[in-house]
């Protein structure tokens, strides 16, 4: 072989050598990039630097504790608020069970995620937490930035008073915002910021729960009574004017309450409540409604408790349990209502039970301005109510099996309508004291989409998963 051919092999080769070891350098920079980048994600190390600040509005003894918490971030890179997570402790009097929502905040109350949980032993003060997360929607906090005041409910099942003064994240004299090491905080599940109280309580999770999409309203009524301010905040009102329908001028508030309830999901419910002795000025009707026009075209779904017999007393009477969605007025030129009213003994000479599903286009209750179905049934029991309103044709079902459908724009819904929860007498035929409950377990909307049901309660299960209690990604009118 010349002398030349072994040079040029020669070079060949190294110049594979260094285009190797090129190669592999680059290599181990991808793979090393890669491998930190992962690091970095996974790593619970808690790099965040946060301060939680506290007040409170009410006093030791009350019937809702309201702490207000405040995020402040003291590192120097943002933070994302989905990956923050707080825990405010207390001490569960008598062992009753507790409900938590939220008031007010400058990044939604449908951006807050709130759990309760027990310790996993018994310390002093603490024997409890309520724990609160975000999800994505709520944003990021810069450098030195805070998520400015964020109000909280607390408050027990029974509607009895509790006793905060034992309550380890409770502080009487902090009535003004200050820094409270009784509150902890997380970032990406590693202590930051707090001093958690003994008994070996787990650490919270990463969080980072999925925002809700958009044209989604969802409710689970987690409140503490007619008077909850997060009824006003979330858009509902509780029924207190005179007029009908039932027995004119006897709505009341006294009906309307958010009990406990072990078959409802999520261990609460609305519970809607008509109490009578037979007579007008011993009767007291109850409903629930919502105070913005907020449903139109789309999906809307309750998982809603009809009774066919009372609660207390005797029964026969003719009670109407309805869930309807209905124009803010009665003469607008666009009136549009959508209803269900199941009655357990009839009504209007009509035996019952049954259920009626209607659509008006007037709120004159001529027959001509509505299309109707009776369906004689009895519908003792939880089940899921769905009205879909989509491409000129309106639908009724419950539990997925169609009730009445009908096409043509005559009685399609041509306004945003409020959704309305009711309880109410007929009329008064018996004698006697009896008390009948209707209760509402959730309520979920989306707007412009037919949804099956099987995607409401996958919907449904995942807000009770992520420990979301309202949510409302309508466009803000």
């Amino acid at each position: 072989m010349s002398r030349a051919r072994r040079d040029s092999r020669r070079n060949s080769r190294r110049r594979g050598l260094v285009l190797f070891d090129i190669l592999l350098v680059m290599a181990v920079l991808v793979v090393g990039t890669v491998v930190y980048f992962l690091w970095r994600d996974s790593d619970d190390s808690g790099s965040a630097q946060l301060t939680v600040r506290y007040r409170t509005d009410a006093p030791a003894t009350t019937g809702t504790a309201k702490p207000w918490l405040e995020v402040i971030n003291d590192s120097k890179e943002t933070v994302a608020l989905g990956d923050v997570t707080l825990r405010y402790y207390f001490t569960a009097d008598d062992g009753a069970e507790y409900g938590a929502n939220c008031v007010q905040t400058r990044v939604g109350c449908s951006n807050i995620t709130q759990r309760i949980g027990a310790t996993a032993g018994k310390t002093a003060g603490a024997d409890h937490y309520l724990e609160i997360g975000f999800t994505r929607g709520a944003g990021e906090l810069a450098p030195g930035g805070t998520s400015e005041a964020i109000g909280l409910q607390l408050y027990r099942l029974d509607g009895k008073k509790l006793d905060q003064a034992n309550d380890r994240s409770f502080d009487a004299k902090a009535t003004h915002y200050a820094p409270s090491k009784l509150v902890t905080a997380y970032h990406r599940g590693a202590l930051v910021w707090g001093e958690e109280p003994g008994g070996g309580t787990p650490r919270p999770g990463r969080g980072r729960s999925a925002a809700a999409p958009a044209g989604v309203v969802f409710d689970n009524f987690h409140y503490s009574g007619a008077a909850d301010p997060a009824l006003a905040a979330n858009g509902w009102q509780v029924r207190t004017e005179g007029g009908g329908p039932g027995i004119a001028s006897t709505w009341s508030a006294d009906g309307v309450s958010f009990p406990a309830e072990s078959s409802a999901q999520g261990g609460q419910a609305l519970r809607l409540r008509v109490a009578s002795d037979g007579t007008e000025q011993g009767t007291k009707q109850a409903e629930l409604q919502s105070t913005r026009p907020e449903f139109f075209t789309g999906t809307i779904a309750a998982r809603v408790y009809f009774s066919d017999k009372p609660s207390s007393g005797r029964t026969g009477d003719h009670l109407n349990q309805s869930f309807f969605t209905i124009s803010p007025k009665d003469k607008s030129d666009d009136y549009s209502e959508l209803d269900y009213e199941y009655m357990p003994n009839g009504g209007w000479g009509a035996a019952g039970p049954r259920i009626d599903t209607t659509s008006w286009r007037s709120g004159s209750g001529r027959p001509e301005d509505r299309v109707t179905r009776f369906h004689n049934q009895s519908l003792q029991g939880w089940h899921t109510m769905m009205i879909t309103a989509m491409d000129g044709k309106v639908t009724y079902s419950v539990d997925g099996q169609t009730l009445f459908s009908h096409d043509g724009k005559k009685y399609f819904p041509r306004e945003g309508m409020g959704v309305h929860f009711s309880a109410w007498l007929v009329d008064l035929p018996f004698k006697g004291s009896r008390t009948w409950d209707m209760k509402v377990n959730w309520l979920y909307y989306q707007a412009d989409r037919a949804v099956p049901l099987a995607d409401v309660q996958k919907a449904v299960d995942g807000f009770y998963a992520d420990g979301t209690n309202y949510v409302n990604t309508l466009p803000k009118p």
